[in-house]
């Protein structure tokens, strides 16, 4: 029976969330007849955490449907057996890379691709903690059910089953990597401010994260679309289509990725900064991988520390990480595009050896480039003023940690790219279809 991963990391309170994908795991397990094994990768303080273990238990049973709720040291567990079985050089570093004590989104990810290789899964489907489902006459909307009508099928047999296709018919024979939508609702409540308070400092802004040499209509259409995602228009009815997916179009909210992908590649494991989770996204597009864009849109909502002050300053911070990352993704998304199908091999798999190539040179960009994007953001902040203006005085103050970081996140992009083959072998190797360990919570 096919076995899927349907994964909720989380490091906050979500037990309504959690509850609601316990029930897309079920509608998986009854609409298609898959096992579906709901993976929590819980970083969430004792309190939360207790919180999570009850929501968990309390669950009812469904046939097909098993839950693994893994704090920390579970999850801590699970990587030292597998790294160690993995022989990779340099083994607390990479355990480091995969469970880092500050926060990465790719990280988190990254953790549950491997648990899913040990559970003997053949695809990702990610949800966030911080989302919601749409409904329609009253029932949710569940994306699982395209990225499970698609994912890992041949694209000339999709074509049938998609509203359309626009993707380039010498694709045909090759396998749907990525099914994905987007969110509705809002954007991002503190780039939302900036381009209230003044639409040309966001263009200054926002327009940093664009690559060089892109016609100036082009470069403000992709300023527009950025951080918005697909509206604010209610689901009435299934889009799909059939086509390369840009980045642009989906959020790692809602998507889900065949193991032909993440089993070779991982994401990056940078710490606190937005947009490092959307790699592989740029990957399979490169690539000239399928995929499926659907419109059963998560609903996006922003938690109440996410509006408070501290949390103002946490996000300024992994926003302008993302803005400094930007020039070494950049470097390594051109490479990939002019590789093209030369980044598969002559089976059709994702060469990670060229992948990484890629990423080691994207270490290499001028450091005076991300000097001047901070100096782009401290002027842009200091004239929205207000709380701005703090969070101006506290990106000065680490100005030299964050050029340093920018180039160190890269060089251990690379390192754990270089291992990750080895890491992933070593998971898929102790596949079973019990429980990992007895963190495992029965059925849900």
């Amino acid at each position: 029976m096919r076995r899927v991963c349907l994964t909720l990391p989380t490091n906050r309170s979500c037990a309504d969330t959690l509850r609601a994908v316990a029930e897309e795991a079920a509608y998986g397990a009854r609409r298609f007849g898959v096992e579906v094994r709901l993976l929590v990768l819980d970083s969430s303080d004792a309190t939360v955490l207790a919180e999570h273990r009850k929501a968990v238990a309390s669950l009812p049973a469904v046939p097909g449907v098993t839950v693994h709720h893994f704090d920390e040291d579970e999850q801590r567990a699970f990587l030292r057996d597998v790294i160690a079985r993995s022989g990779v050089t340099a083994p607390d570093r990479v355990l480091g890379l995969m469970l880092p004590d500050r926060v990465s989104y790719g990280a988190c990810t990254n953790r549950a691709f491997l648990i899913a290789e040990a559970l003997g899964c053949t695809s990702v489907h990610r949800r966030d903690s911080d989302s919601r489902y749409q409904c329609l006459d009253g029932e949710p909307v569940f994306p699982l059910h395209h990225e499970l009508s698609t994912l890992g099928l041949r694209a000339a047999d999709v074509a049938g089953l998609v509203s359309r296709s626009r993707l380039d018919p010498a694709y045909a024979d090759r396998p749907v990597a990525l099914v994905g939508g987007s969110f509705v609702g809002e954007m991002s409540v503190d780039v939302e401010e900036i381009r209230r308070l003044d639409p040309v400092v966001y263009e200054d802004v926002v327009g940093l994260s664009i690559p060089d040499g892109y016609p100036e209509i082009w470069r403000r259409n992709l300023i527009a679309e950025s951080f918005r995602g697909a509206g604010t228009a209610a689901y009435t009815g299934d889009r799909t289509t059939l086509m390369s997916v840009s980045p642009m179009r989906v959020d790692m909210c809602n998507i889900a990725f065949d193991r032909e992908v993440y089993g070779r590649v991982p994401l990056p494991p940078a710490t606190d900064t937005i947009g490092s989770d959307y790699f592989l996204i740029h990957l399979v597009q490169h690539a000239g991988l399928p995929g499926v864009l659907h419109n059963r849109h998560i609903v996006n909502f922003h938690t109440r520390e996410r509006r408070s002050e501290s949390g103002f300053l946490t996000y300024q911070l992994r926003f302008a990480k993302f803005l400094l990352s930007a020039p070494h993704f950049n470097a390594v998304y051109a490479a990939m595009k002019e590789a093209g199908d030369a980044l598969l091999d002559t089976e059709g798999h994702v060469r990670a050896s060229a992948v990484a190539g890629f990423v080691r040179d994207g270490t290499g960009v001028d450091r005076s480039e991300n000097a001047e994007r901070l100096a782009v953001l401290d002027r842009s902040y200091r004239a929205l003023g207000s709380r701005y203006t703090t969070a101006a005085d506290v990106l000065a103050s680490l100005r030299e940690q964050l050029l340093d970081e920018a180039r160190q996140d890269m060089e251990e992009f690379a390192l754990l790219t270089e291992a990750w083959e080895a890491l992933t072998r070593a998971s898929r190797a102790r596949s079973r279809p019990e429980p990992l360990h007895e963190s495992a919570r029965g059925t849900a």
